[in-house]
């Protein structure tokens, strides 16, 4: 089991959750966040003084996939999140060493 979890724009959320349901990924976890990476930021005018903006809005998704799920997520994620503009963001997966549901005591695989 793996943990992928992805940050994107925020316009992008209904597109890349609707991707996920597609593949059959039943949850996942979305969390609002502020950074940068290349982008380093940007300036903006507000009331006529310019300002400089370090931290970007994103959002974190977080999912648990089986391990021959991964790579139909990353590829969904990617496609769903792309727009071919700088600070389309960044994916990353993690190992999952176990998983239990709270309601039923299921574990691992059963309990995604």
């Amino acid at each position: 089991m793996k943990i992928v979890t992805a940050i994107i724009k925020p316009f992008k959320l209904d597109e890349v959750r609707d991707a996920l349901t597609n593949i059959g990924v039943h949850g996942l976890t979305v969390t609002e966040v502020k950074g940068y990476g290349r982008q380093k930021g940007h300036t903006e005018i507000y009331r006529g003084a310019e300002y400089a903006v370090s931290f970007l809005p994103k959002l974190k998704i977080e999912v648990a996939v089986t391990s021959e799920l991964v790579a139909k997520a990353i590829e969904a994620i990617t496609a769903a999140a792309h727009t071919g503009q700088i600070g389309d963001g960044k994916i990353f997966v993690l190992p999952l060493e176990q998983t239990i549901r709270i309601r039923t005591g299921e574990r691992d695989a059963d309990a995604l």
